[in-house]
């Protein structure tokens, strides 16, 4: 059996040990056109250069990761600062985590899989070759917060609206981003932050349920 797979069975492991993330259809776009359009863009780059000014943001909550046939499901505890973000993992029945933690220069380090800790030059690929899994993990941090990732590096973003004008959806780098739910008490934030988001791309497929944001300097959620 090759280490990537006992890699698989040990993260799938450590994710077994949580309730799943239901899936949850995701709505209809609506058609904004003239001012409607216009707000709904406005109101999209505006709450993004606000959050871009956080000097850092941290959500805690539950994922579920699946490729193809193979998944799992787990907490999720992620802080952001600038470029460099350190994620866990873990299953609080068994007690098993690990951790991915990485700067802006697209280089990572994962700790807690068998054989000890593995680096990489870049973290997608780090994650995929470790654990068999395909995260998004330079773009998840925003597009977990309702933004729209770095251009440059993933391509410019087709965004959808509700009615409301709210964001509903984006396509960036060739993954699909579902918002089906947000939280409206989130100070200093505009529209809230998203609750419930679900990405896909082929058969690889993230559905994040956030229960607690923090914004700024203070403690990581709990």
């Amino acid at each position: 059996m090759s280490a990537r797979f006992v890699a698989l069975g040990l993260m799938l492991l450590v994710l077994a040990g949580c309730a799943t993330t239901r899936q949850v259809a995701a709505p209809a776009a609506a058609v904004l056109e003239g001012a409607e359009l216009d707000a709904a863009q406005s109101r999209l780059a505006t709450r993004e250069q606000a959050l871009r000014a956080q000097p850092a943001i941290a959500f805690s909550g539950r994922v579920a990761l699946a490729k193809g046939r193979e998944g799992g499901n787990g907490r999720i505890e992620w802080r952001q600062q600038g470029g460099d973000y350190r994620v866990t993992l873990s299953a609080p029945v068994t007690r098993q985590s690990w951790s991915l933690e990485g700067g802006a220069d697209g280089g990572a380090r994962i700790d807690g899989l068998d054989g000890g800790p593995r680096e990489g030059a870049d973290a997608a690929l780090l994650v995929r070759d470790a654990t068999g899994l395909e995260i998004p993990v330079g773009a998840l941090a925003d597009w977990a917060a309702g933004m729209r990732a770095d251009p440059a590096r993933f391509g410019a973003a087709a965004v959808e609206y509700d009615a409301n004008g709210q964001l509903l959806r984006l396509h960036q780098d060739g993954w699909t981003i579902d918002y089906l739910g947000w939280q409206s008490d989130v100070a200093g934030v505009d529209g809230g932050l998203p609750a419930r988001v679900d990405a896909r791309r082929d058969d690889a497929r993230v559905r994040l349920i956030v229960d607690a944001w923090q914004l700024g300097d203070a403690p990581e959620p709990q």
